[in-house]
């Protein structure tokens, strides 16, 4: 049994999707952000990063989606998550991950989380200015040509696809309309077709996995 430890609406859904899509047997755990219950001493305990995701194995904590995710993907080879057969294809998959994880996901954090780069309120505002234009920068790469089909990696479905679906619908409250940007819009469409997709979000929703 895996746990995973997520908040609402952050980049834990992407592990959560890809748990629901692997058959791996899982449960979740309810982070109250604005409670403050990830710098608790409890979850500290946990990951002392004061981060989601981490997901507890029976071999002990991972946290950083993109490990998390390559991790779900070889934990359950018959879901075929990623290409594992195919090294290249492998690390193309880990590329589109470690680009979110640290320059996307960063980018959109210039919103919200201003305090980690600077002490200075005209410095924050500044930052927060610029995350439209930077996610649109981010998203217009990624629709020309590191999106290879329907898929992240053409017409096969991966880990990365649900990824780039939660950091995606970040993107309306960081000023940049889905419209604009039709490719990952379609994207996201399709995911929500998805039976997983569906599953993972009536879970965070109720804040717990469903029966």
């Amino acid at each position: 049994m895996f746990t995973l430890f997520y908040a609402p609406k952050t980049c834990a859904r992407a592990s959560h999707i890809a748990l629901a899509e692997s058959g791996l047997p899982y449960r979740i755990q309810r982070l109250d952000f604005a409670g403050g219950e990830q710098r608790s001493p409890a979850y500290l305990a946990i990951n002392p990063k004061g981060r989601v995701p981490a997901l507890q194995t029976p071999r002990g904590i991972l946290t950083e989606t993109p490990a998390i995710l390559a991790f779900i993907a070889q934990s359950a080879p018959a879901a075929q998550l990623a290409p594992l057969d195919d090294a290249f294809a492998f690390a193309q998959l880990q590329a589109f991950n470690s680009y979110l994880a640290s320059t996307v996901h960063v980018a959109h954090a210039h919103r919200t989380r201003g305090a980690r780069w600077a002490d200075d309120a005209a410095a924050q505002e500044s930052m927060q200015r610029k995350v439209a234009s930077n996610m649109r920068d981010c998203f217009e790469l990624i629709a020309a040509g590191m999106l290879q089909g329907p898929w992240v990696l053409g017409e096969r479905y991966s880990v990365a696809d649900a990824y780039l679906y939660t950091i995606a619908s970040w993107l309306p409250g960081d000023g940049v309309p889905l419209d604009t940007l039709p490719q990952i819009q379609a994207h996201q469409a399709r995911m929500e077709e998805r039976p997983a997709v569906r599953k993972a979000l009536a879970e965070e929703a109720a804040g717990q996995v469903q029966a």
